[in-house]
């Protein structure tokens, strides 16, 4: 009797431990659960809790010399809004504007109005302007003549072959008094536009980017600032003559209709036009370069 009572009351002894076993478990899991709520509403509440955004890349094509390192130094004002800038250098005036169009670029940097309108005319594009940057006043550059004055009778001038660099440089040459325009402020002038040439002048057309390398082959050659700049010349210094402050010709940011308006771009082109971005322009080229904003 003894050892059935005995039994009795282990079974009863194991049957409350399990419940009280099962109440803890029960109470330590409500507990939990309390605990957890309120840190989970306070990283809801809490948006430094939220993992940071991916930065947005533009690849922005853009020749070397300024427009590539004008990019380069305002690119920390993009990165701590979360914008990185991947840039595609270009040494010719063609590809920026294609890739830009076929979507390869989100924007490019290195053209004026005048040859924008010019090849969307031509290649059925309708790339946009976004912000103007700067002004390259154009130049002419010679190795054999230190003035105007010594340019010789029949001498060779170079200008660009694209319309719009090659009418601005009529435009200019007429300026100066070398030759007479039908129009002297017709960008789209050509050398039929010529109605005077005391000097007979022998005008060879070159792709611009040429144009630097043949100042031993030419007597005079205008060219863009850009490449000037390449080419080592300081045009504030090295050009016989040059455009004014008051050029019209300024060097744009150009993007697409379907990304012009986005929150990227419209960063990008605030960047450019920042006050950091005039200070490094002015020290940087020391008014070969204008700021045009």
């Amino acid at each position: 009797m003894k050892k059935v009572l005995l039994t009795f009351f282990s079974l009863t002894m194991i049957l409350v431990l399990a419940a009280c076993g099962n109440n803890n478990n029960t109470n330590n899991a409500a507990n939990s659960a309390a605990t957890t709520a309120p840190t989970e509403a306070a990283a809801a509440a809490d948006p430094t809790t939220e993992p940071a955004a991916e930065p947005v890349t533009l690849v922005i094509g853009a020749s070397p010399v300024p427009h590539a390192e004008i990019l380069k130094a305002i690119a920390p004002l993009l990165e701590a809004q979360g914008i990185k800038l991947e840039i595609k250098e270009f040494t010719d005036y063609i590809l920026p504007n294609t890739q830009l169009a076929e979507k390869q670029l989100d924007a490019n940097f290195f053209q004026h109005k005048p040859y924008l309108d010019d090849q969307n005319q031509k290649n059925g594009t309708d790339l946009v302007a976004v912000t103007a940057v700067h002004v390259e006043p154009f130049g002419a550059y010679s190795k054999k003549i230190k003035s105007i004055d010594e340019l010789a009778d029949g001498a060779k001038v170079a200008i660009p072959n694209d319309a719009t660099n090659g009418g601005r440089a009529l435009i200019l040459l007429a300026k100066n008094g070398l030759i007479t325009l039908k129009d002297d402020t017709n960008i789209t002038s050509t050398k039929a536009d010529i109605t005077e040439n005391k000097k007979n002048l022998d005008i060879i057309e070159l792709d611009a980017a040429m144009l630097p390398r043949q100042l031993d082959e030419v007597d005079l050659a205008l060219i863009n600032t850009n490449y000037a700049l390449e080419a080592g010349l300081v045009p504030t210094k090295d050009a016989l003559f040059i455009e004014g402050a008051d050029s019209p010709y300024a060097n744009l940011l150009v993007a697409r209709p379907d990304n012009k308006d986005s929150d990227a771009i419209k960063k990008l082109a605030a960047a450019l036009n920042s006050a950091e971005a005039k200070a490094f322009i002015e020290e940087k080229y020391q008014g070969s370069i204008i700021p045009a904003f």
